[in-house]
């Protein structure tokens, strides 16, 4: 299917995300003020279409898929085509009638994009992942190593655990306290500390003589589009919420304050996911002040009243009888106003999270949560995301069919796309070198090139006759006719990156050279047996990459 790339406004209204996919989605209207958006991604199109063909049962499970182009104003797009705001995408989108079914699908897609990175010739790595704007439940992406790479990838040498570090966790660890020993809890009463200037982790460390690991880090968070019910969410009262076209409620802007063990670092992805939010940033400092009446760097989780409070479970650990496992004791915060921290600290005691969960940025040295081993990370590029959506879509754009028994019920989804203009920058970059390109032999333009010294008398009647035999062969060949010296032939072939060049020379005549482009050096083979030798090099090369 080819959906258009401008699609109605109104079809993103009825799945919500008009007011909630944030900046990256590129609005317009037509002269007839009808609301227009520059597809980001086509799941309210392809949605949309089945909704308009489904009526039964027997006609699941549907898999339909595009190669088009798509929009998304990012903030900040670089390195060519590996980050820009307009990329072609192949993107597949499943509809099935129950979570096995969904299930199938899933794997079937997880296998052919297995496949078709190992065919391309591209060492992905698959990773767990965040399913961010998207939705749903579960989540998988394909990664490559690069140095220029946009995302971190944690990974376990010992049993393979890989997520990308918006989604990976690990075990927790025991805090420390000064001496080296676990942090126990205290009974001393909170202290004010006047501490002028102390507002870093470092200078808090420097000024209480204390390990980071023994303070609590809170900060301010202005987050868009939460979509979690903060009701009774203490310090929430003042946050304006609202409902979209399809009935669901959210808060355009919201704040928390995020505490964190001293050492640790708060991951915004996993916060944002925690509060169904589109994205969160770090508040300005006048929003900091609002919120807290302390600066940046003196904000503590003691008599909060403004905002709700998130603890991460570095620092205490909800438990299914409401109670808490408290990990750090005695611990040094911010104290709420201008150059003042407070110390003697005691989670639950002195103060009680609205949410307890998962916000910390795992990092190298930290340990896997399936077997303990330390992690380690690597840069690396998505190239592929595969997405378990249930009936997000399904449900608020009421697509619906008749089961066996004549009910009404509502299929559930799963999206899959891969970057082309991503993928093959990808493969450029981990086949290349100081001459070019090496492109492998299943993404080639070419996967011959045949270079006559000169293109004239027995030169140019070798190489046609080569030509034709491996044009026959089935080998898409290139014939470089040009009146061009034979160093700039040689430099624009190993430029473009063709596998293989045959150099048709009289002075080796009968005799011509094949070269591979990864080769040091060329071989020499008889004229009449170089189509044969080629075609042997390709097939064998080919039948690697599909092994």
């Amino acid at each position: 299917m080819k959906p258009p790339v401008i699609v109605p406004g109104d079809l993103w209204k009825e799945s919500g995300r008009w007011e909630t996919m944030g900046a990256e989605m590129l609005k317009m209207k037509t002269r007839s003020g009808q609301d227009m958006v520059v597809s980001p991604t086509a799941e309210e199109a392809f949605t949309a279409v089945v909704r308009d063909g489904l009526t039964s049962y027997k006609q699941l499970p549907i898999i339909g898929y595009q190669i088009n182009t798509k929009y998304r104003d990012e903030i900040r797009p670089r390195y060519g085509v590996m980050r820009g705001r307009e990329f072609i995408m192949m993107d597949a989108y499943s509809f099935d009638a129950d979570q096995k079914s969904l299930d199938e699908s899933y794997e079937k897609f997880a296998k052919a994009y297995r496949r078709i990175f190992k065919r391309m010739g591209i060492a992905a790595i698959p990773v767990r992942a965040d399913t961010g704007a998207m939705g749903g439940s579960g989540s998988e992406e394909f990664m490559v190593e690069s140095e220029v790479g946009d995302n971190t990838l944690i990974l376990c040498p010992k049993c393979g655990y890989a997520a990308n570090v918006e989604k990976a966790s690990c075990r927790s660890d025991t805090a420390l306290d000064v001496n080296g020993r676990p942090q126990e809890r205290t009974d001393k009463v909170i202290e004010k500390v006047p501490c002028p200037g102390v507002e870093t982790i470092e200078q808090m460390e420097q000024f209480f003589k204390m390990p980071s690991m023994q303070f609590i880090k809170v900060l301010i968070y202005k987050v868009y589009n939460c979509a979690l019910d903060l009701t009774n969410a203490p310090g929430a009262a003042s946050f304006k919420r609202e409902k979209n076209e399809s009935g669901i409620q959210y808060y355009p802007v919201s704040f928390f304050a995020v505490a964190v063990r001293g050492d640790l670092d708060v991951n915004e992805t996993k916060l944002a996911a925690a509060l169904k939010a589109s994205g969160a940033e770090l508040a300005g400092e006048d929003e900091v002040i609002a919120c807290s009446g302390a600066p940046h760097g003196f904000v503590g989780p003691v008599g909060l009243t403004k905002v709700p409070l998130i603890a991460d479970e570095s620092i205490m650990v909800r438990k299914e009888d409401g109670s808490y496992e408290v990990r750090v004791h005695d611990t040094v915060t911010g104290g709420g106003e201008k150059d003042v921290d407070n110390l003697h600290v005691e989670p639950v005691r002195d103060f009680i999270p609205f949410l307890a969960t998962d916000v910390r940025t795992v990092k190298e040295g930290d340990k896997c949560p399936d077997c303990g081993a330390e992690f380690y990370s690597k840069k690396g590029n998505e190239l592929g995301h595969i997405f378990k959506l249930g009936d997000k879509y399904t449900k608020s754009m009421h697509v619906s069919y008749l089961d066996v028994n004549g009910k009404t019920q509502t299929p559930i989804m799963g999206c899959y796309g891969i970057g082309l203009d991503r993928t093959l920058a990808s493969i450029i970059e981990e086949h290349h070198d100081d001459k070019g390109i090496i492109w492998t032999m299943s993404t080639c333009p070419y996967q011959a090139a045949i270079v006559p010294i000169k293109y004239e008398g027995k030169m140019q009647t070798v190489a046609d006759t080569i030509y034709d035999e491996l044009t026959k062969a089935g080998i898409e060949v290139l014939l470089d006719d040009r009146n061009e010296r034979p160093g700039v032939k040689f430099a624009d072939i190993d430029l473009i990156g063709i596998p293989v060049r045959i150099v048709v020379g009289e002075k080796n005549l009968p005799n011509v050279e094949i070269k591979e482009r990864a080769a040091t050096e060329p071989i020499l083979v008889p004229a009449e047996k170089a189509a044969e030798s080629v075609e042997k090099i390709v097939r064998d090369a080919l039948a690697v990459l599909n092994a």
